[in-house]
């Protein structure tokens, strides 16, 4: 991620193409992000049997309406624990902006600790706090889809 970051942040413009430092950390983060995603939903289809797929062959149904109505509702049930730690992973991704000059949680929390050595355990045990109350929504949500989803469902 911090390669592609810095790729994005200070090679490209020697190509003629330059961003914001915000741009490139959201084209940077969501190429890396959108990749390991792309990742979950290509493995998440391929995991639906493929008598399924025949299955729906036999009833004539078009390729549009086999991922719609049969393979793509099975394989969102398989894709929520990946984008749940996605998303988490996302989060904490994002400390690494400030390395392209954004201002962030945790670069806040070196400034503090640079103006004073004393505030270095204080300053980051509030930080692992504030990331955690940022995170356990995700973690809440994430677990509660999974639950939803999982009803009806044998356990294999």
């Amino acid at each position: 991620m911090l390669v592609q970051l810095f790729w994005v942040f200070f090679a490209l413009p020697a190509f003629g193409i330059q961003f914001t430092p915000f741009l490139a950390s959201v084209v940077a983060l969501g190429l890396n992000y959108g990749a390991y995603g792309s990742e979950v939903v290509r493995g998440a289809i391929l995991a639906i049997p493929k008598g399924q797929t025949e299955a729906s062959i036999a009833l004539n149904m078009t390729h549009f309406q086999r991922m719609r109505l049969v393979i793509l509702p099975q394989a969102f049930r398989m894709m929520l624990p990946g984008f749940g730690n996605i998303s988490i992973e996302l989060l904490k991704g994002t400390s690494l902006v400030s390395l392209i000059t954004l201002t962030d949680l945790t670069y806040k929390g070196l400034i503090l600790q640079n103006a004073n050595i004393s505030y270095t355990m204080p300053v980051f045990t509030t930080l692992l706090i504030v990331y955690f109350i940022i995170a356990l929504p995700l973690i809440i949500t994430a677990k509660k889809l999974e639950k939803r989803y999982a009803k009806g469902v044998a356990n294999a």
